[in-house]
């Protein structure tokens, strides 16, 4: 199983300056979002002028560019323009990109990659079904699956209880809640659990894992037929990997930023609606021991309110919440 994990980095600001007559490299940010543990999708962000894509081009005849010139009129060097124009603008952001495209080929598949990758196909061939298999039954079950292996699996219990320890459960409790998390077939490398794997608990689950969503596919099927295989299955698990993936990527493009945590990450609140309070991203870099993520009362964070109120009766202690101090620090104007 994956632990949604972010690496800790020192807080410093990112200054977005206007884009110089030519890409400096040495400026650009890199951002890596994980797919396995063995491989990153590397992708290179970096705001820049609309200028960027203005660029013109002569050819000499042989092939080769001979004179090139920015928006401004500016002349550029050959490899110069050659590096803006292999630049692309996201639609409605600020945010340009360069991809590696390296994600199916140009790289060495292992055990874990096939077997993942086998997984997202599944669950996608099986999506296919859907819209000949509707009806209320299935779609609530699909919904409360969701809830489950979403809200309680990877959000409260992988990311924010076991990746960064923002608060303490009972060990049953603990237990109860990745297991939840199991059941959402975001499986990743070992390393990915770390001192966990030294529980029996989470040994048996390790050694265990594919078994645990195969019984729920049994259980749906006998309890519903072909419908709730369907949609408890295919349709909410694609619907959950979706929205785990949108924290990592759309929470890097579209939004706002309010703290200086010296990346791209964006508070969005539409994934925060979709994410059960993920999409509050921003936040989530500045202050990665927060148990809450929408850190304003209209920032909603549904992961939080479940924490708070199971602090409440005390079955959730040692909550972590940011300092006033550090939120005056991280903060943009400061």
């Amino acid at each position: 199983m994956a632990l949604i994990s972010s690496p800790v980095i020192k807080p410093k600001p990112f200054p977005f300056s206007p884009l110089p007559p030519s890409i400096k490299l040495s400026k650009v940010l890199n951002f890596g979002h994980r797919t396995t543990q063995t491989h990153q999708l590397k992708t290179t962000f970096r705001r820049q002028s609309s200028s960027l894509f203005d660029v013109s081009n002569k050819n000499n005849g042989n092939g080769k560019m001979q004179a090139v010139a920015d928006a401004n009129g500016t002349s550029l060097e050959p490899e110069e323009a050659e590096q803006q124009r292999n630049w692309r603008r996201i639609l409605l952001s600020d945010v340009v990109v360069k991809r590696k495209r390296q994600v199916l080929w140009g790289r060495k598949w292992n055990a874990l990659d096939i077997g993942t990758a086998g997984v997202i196909l599944a669950m996608h061939t099986l999506c296919l079904f859907a819209p000949f298999y509707v009806n209320w039954g299935a779609f609530w079950v699909a919904f409360g699956l969701y809830v489950v292996t979403g809200l309680l699996g990877i959000t409260l219990s992988f990311h924010r209880n076991l990746s960064h320890r923002s608060f303490k459960l009972p060990k049953w409790l603990e237990y109860s809640f990745a297991y939840c998390g199991v059941l959402a077939l975001q499986c990743g490398g070992p390393s990915n659990v770390g001192d966990l794997e030294k529980q029996p608990f989470y040994q048996f689950v390790k050694s265990t894992y594919i078994l645990h969503p195969l019984a729920l596919a049994v259980l749906l099927y006998a309890a519903g037929g072909f419908p709730f295989l369907v949609w408890g299955m295919g349709v909410r698990t694609v619907w959950v990997f979706h929205i785990t993936w949108l924290v990592n990527s759309a929470c890097h493009v579209w939004g706002k930023q309010t703290w200086n945590t010296g990346d791209l990450s964006r508070n969005n609140w539409w994934v925060a609606l979709l994410a059960f309070g993920e999409g509050w991203h921003n936040n989530h870099h500045a202050f990665e021991y927060s148990a809450r993520h929408g850190l304003e009362w209209w920032q909603l964070d549904m992961t939080w309110y479940v924490v708070r109120f199971l602090q409440a009766i005390g079955l959730a202690t040692d909550v972590k919440l940011p300092t006033e101090v550090h939120r005056q620090r991280m903060a943009i104007n400061n």
